[in-house]
Order: structure tokens, then C-alpha cells, then sequence
């Protein structure tokens, strides 16, 4: 099954991330996404990432990242390049968190312009210490420009993972919705942002943004050198 499905739905790109399995963000994922912005890009006002119910997205292939310091490197680097993409599209971008959102899923909520988190027993942040991980500076400086001051060390440094509510609290999420009616609510955010002047939005996200990306795109390749060997 392809594990990314991107339709245009009413000036609206929605991306759908669904493997059958964790949503793991592999390096065919991480390509199908890009090549599903590429598409936002030229045809839509807007994004919409959706998971499938129950699971957002759980981070990053173990299977990969377990393969070596290469292959590890390169699909940390090819994630980092997703995230920046996602918080400097000059696009809005709206993430229907339909489940849980681990390490580099949390990563993605924190790269989105809005994100709706459905209801439930979900488990939601940035679990990487606690797996032995040091944290890459580039969500380390994303999760400082998206989180409360009052969380940033309990999400990234203790590794605390939230349920939607508390994620609410912590920066993870901006509203919360019953799971039925995460699909509807997100794609009208996503509606509501496209029907925005466009350049203005453009250039007021891209000032807005600027500092931390540039802060991050200084710093990736030694950092990840650095992280994973290279």
C-alpha cells in the first residue's frame, strides 16, 4: 500500500500518512511527503497532514536508524529537511494529529503552522532521551520556538510525554477535538488559512520564521556529523 496518499480537496493539499503499521517516517516516506508539498505547492492554498486514527506518526524507522551511522545520518538529515520545508512553506500548514506523535512525529507537530489533536489515551512528545537519543539541535530549536517556556526542558530534556490535553498545555497542540470530528475540523483550519492573502502570509511566516531556520541550517550538517559520525 502506498504509505502517503495526497489529494487536492477544495484548494486544500491533504496528505495522508498511513503504513498499515506505526507511521514511521522512512526515506520513501520522507520522499512521498516532499513529492506531496511539491504538489501543495503548485496546485493548493494549503496542507493538511493527516495520520490514520490512532497513530500520528511514531518517528523515524528504528529499522533504518539501527543500520548504521550512514544510513542513520541521512534519514535524520532528510527528516530535518522535511520539518524545515513544513515551518517555512509559505503555504499554511495544518497537522490533524490523529493518534500518537513520538520523537520525530512530535517533531513534525512543531514544524506545523496549526495543529488538532484528537481525544484519547494518546501519547504525545519528544521520547528521545529517554531511548538513549541525544536530541538533534534542530528539535531542540523548534521545540524552543513552539513550546511553552514553562515545558521546554520537561519535553525535550526529560523526555515527558503529554496525552492531548497536556500537550495542549505544553505547545504540542493548539485545539483539541472528539477523534470523530478531527478529519472535518482540520480540513476547515486548512480552509479558513488558504482563503488568507498569500503574500502577505508568505512573508510574515517567513519573517516570523527566519531566525530559528537560519539558526538551524548554520548549524545541521556539523550537528549531525557530530550526532551519528560523518
Amino acid at each position: 500500500m502506498e504509505a502517503v496518499r495526497t489529494e487536492i480537496e477544495d484548494d486544500v493539499a491533504v496528505l495522508r500518512l498511513d503504513d498499515g503499521k506505526a507511521n514511521a517516517l522512512s526515506p520513501p516516506v520522507i520522499e512521498a511527503l516532499q513529492a506531496g508539498l511539491d504538489r501543495a505547492e503548485k496546485d493548493a492554498g494549503a496542507v493538511l497532514l493527516l495520520g490514520r486514527d490512532g497513530r500520528f506518526c511514531a518517528g523515524f524507522d528504528l529499522s533504518v536508524m539501527r543500520g548504521g551511522a550512514a544510513a542513520a545520518r541521512g534519514l535524520v538529515a532528510a527528516g530535518a529537511e522535511l520539518f524545515l520545508r513544513l515551518y517555512e512553506l509559505p503555504l499554511p500548514v495544518v497537522i490533524g494529529c490523529t493518534g500518537h506523535a513520538l520523537a520525530a512525529g512530535g517533531v513534525a507537530l512543531l514544524s506545523a503552522d496549526i495543529r488538532l489533536g484528537a481525544r484519547g489515551g494518546f501519547k504525545i512528545g519528544l521520547n528521545e532521551v529517554a531511548i538513549g537519543m541525544t536530541l538533534p539541535l534542530f528539535a531542540l530549536e523548534l521545540a524552543r520556538a513552539r513550546l511553552s517556556k514553562r515545558h521546554f526542558d520537561r519535553a525535550a530534556v526529560h523526555a515527558e510525554l503529554y496525552d492531548p490535553e497536556t500537550a495542549l498545555d505544553a505547545g504540542f497542540l493548539d485545539r483539541i477535538v472528539d477523534a470523530e470530528d478531527l478529519g472535518e475540523e482540520a480540513r476547515a483550519e486548512a480552509t479558513r488559512l488558504a482563503a488568507l492573502p498569500r503574500g502577505a502570509f508568505r512573508n510574515t511566516k517567513h519573517r516570523a520564521h527566519a531566525g530559528t531556520i537560519g539558526l538551524i541550517r548554520e548549524s545541521l550538517e556539523e550537528d549531525l556529523a557530530a550526532l551519528l559520525g560523518g
